[in-house]
């Protein structure tokens, strides 16, 4: 049992927590995005509380390392709690990028392969919520990181057609570099949520 695994073993309700809030966040992130896309741009404020959600991130990541610091300031090992911290950040820092992007980008309307992508995105962060509250339970992280696999795989086709699309017809070739960016920034989301669904299961394997 690696140190960062005896760590989180003997301080479990205070590191499920952050992770939970952290995990929450991130899904509150997404479904907010689904909201600013769909009515895009009458909702366009929407953004506003999606950099709350990218703010607050920074917070929970900070008392995560600030709370692994203070119960083991020793301790060598803590890549998996942080590579757990960083990785639920990464995904709400993605989501506010493509949503500040918008306004810099000034688009006037989201494709829509952006909207189901973000469903997708929506989906998978869920299933990672699930899968980090039901920690150290193998089994049960399994059943959820199964199905964030299964939707890091489906984005990975949405976000391939849509590139593709960008191509098919003779369009404003900074439209295909902007759509290009944003695409990609959100597939980077989704697989944001794979990676730490993956990190989850590792810690609970560890446990075990």
């Amino acid at each position: 049992m690696s140190r960062s695994v005896r760590i989180l073993a003997a301080n479990d309700r205070a590191y499920r927590d952050l992770f939970d809030r952290a995990a929450e966040n991130a899904r509150l992130a997404t479904e907010t995005f689904v909201r600013l896309l769909r009515d895009y741009p009458d909702n366009a404020e929407l953004a506003d509380r999606i950099r709350v959600c990218e703010q607050d991130g920074d917070l929970l990541t900070h008392e995560v390392i600030n709370h692994l610091n203070q119960t083991a300031p020793l301790a060598a090992d803590h890549a998996d709690v942080i590579a757990l911290a960083s990785t639920l950040d990464d995904i709400v820092d993605y989501v506010d990028e493509v949503a500040d992007y918008l306004r810099l980008y000034k688009i006037d309307a989201p494709m829509d392969q952006s909207i189901t992508l973000a469903e997708v995105l929506r989906g998978a962060t869920e299933e990672l919520a699930l899968a980090i509250s039901k920690l150290p339970r193998v089994d049960e992280v399994a059943v959820h990181k199964a199905e964030v696999h299964r939707l890091e795989n489906e984005g990975d086709r949405i976000g391939r057609e849509a590139v593709a699309s960008l191509f098919d017809t003779n369009v404003d070739p900074m439209f295909v570099i902007r759509w290009k960016d944003l695409f990609e920034r959100l597939e980077a989301a989704i697989d944001a949520t794979e990676h730490a669904v993956n990190i989850a299961e590792g810690v609970a394997v560890k446990r075990g």
